[in-house]
């Protein structure tokens, strides 16, 4: 009875052994690449390793696009160079019995794009302070038709964003620095942008009123101006009041025009603001504005 059980449990393995070695299954299959990047305009080398006695034949596939899961032969070599991004597996056939005994995980290779990539400020605003709200934008030339993943580089945060804004909501100085971004598609990648250098102010700024006269002539009228020094992108709200003990009237809300002409006497001053949320400036130094009667000036 012994013996039985020995000469059953050697048969047992020599079965294995053979059931193994025909199917191939166990066996283990690598691919190793040189980079999993292709350089733009260059290429990579993909090596296929069976572990299996037999003699071999490969075969590798890629995946061209994982939307629609679609795929090309590519190669029948151990070793093969490529060009284009994808994900790719290799199959090894025995040469004997023309069966499949393994495949490898697959590999995923992207391929570097030539396509310009550019960070913006969505204003044209020369200087950003402390409080505002902005937005970066990243930007792929020719890029047109394709869904993009984007990744960004920036001073001060954990997490990026992954879409093609970087919205920053009441910047702050440690918001300064180098801002970078890049962009993938399926099995494309592009290189990283140039830096945009973010400079944040730490001060607030404030409006400057000017009056080209600080008298109105009898059935005339006075021009006044509102600005920000060093910056743009603002829209004036201007106030006036009747004397320094009253209150102050909002006479004319957020325009873009730097100057009004006024024919009734006060003080007034103005407010810059922009963005969205807005964002103001400090109010301007009040100008007192008198109006000429006949034979006096009244105010």
């Amino acid at each position: 009875y012994f013996f039985t059980l020995i000469y059953i449990k050697c048969f047992f393995v020599l079965f294995l052994f053979l059931y193994f070695f025909i199917t191939g299954h166990g066996v283990n299959v690598t691919v190793t690449a040189d980079s999993t990047t292709i350089p733009a305009g260059g290429s990579v080398t993909l090596t296929c390793d069976v572990k299996h006695s037999a003699d071999l034949k490969y075969e590798w596939v890629r995946e061209t696009s994982s939307a629609v899961k679609s795929t090309e032969a590519v190669g029948s070599d151990k070793v093969i160079r490529i060009s284009k991004g994808g994900k790719y597996q290799c199959r090894g056939w025995r040469t004997d019995t023309n069966s499949l005994i393994a495949q490898s995980d697959p590999v995923i290779i992207q391929e570097t794009v030539s396509n310009r990539i550019d960070v913006k400020l969505q204003h044209s605003w020369s200087q950003i302070f402390t409080g505002e709200t902005i937005t970066l934008r990243c930007e792929i030339q020719g890029g047109e038709g394709k869904v993009w993943k984007y990744e960004w580089t920036a001073p001060n945060t954990n997490s990026p964003p992954t879409s093609s804004e970087y919205r920053i909501s009441r910047v702050s100085v440690s918001h300064s620095g180098d801002y970078r971004c890049r962009g993938s598609s399926d099995y494309l990648l592009t290189g990283w942008s140039d830096a945009f250098t973010l400079t944040v102010s730490s001060s607030k700024p404030r409006a400057t009123l000017t009056a080209h006269s600080s008298v109105i002539p009898a059935g005339g009228s006075v021009t006044l101006s509102c600005s920000v020094e060093g910056s743009a992108g603002w829209k004036f709200d201007w106030f006036r009041c009747d004397s320094e003990f009253s209150g102050a009237r909002k006479i004319r809300p957020g325009t873009s025009e730097h100057t009004i002409s006024i024919s009734e006497g006060g003080i007034y001053y103005c407010r810059g603001g922009r963005g969205d949320p807005v964002y103001s400036t400090e109010d301007s130094a009040p100008v007192t504005i008198q109006k000429q009667g006949e034979g006096e000036i009244l105010f």
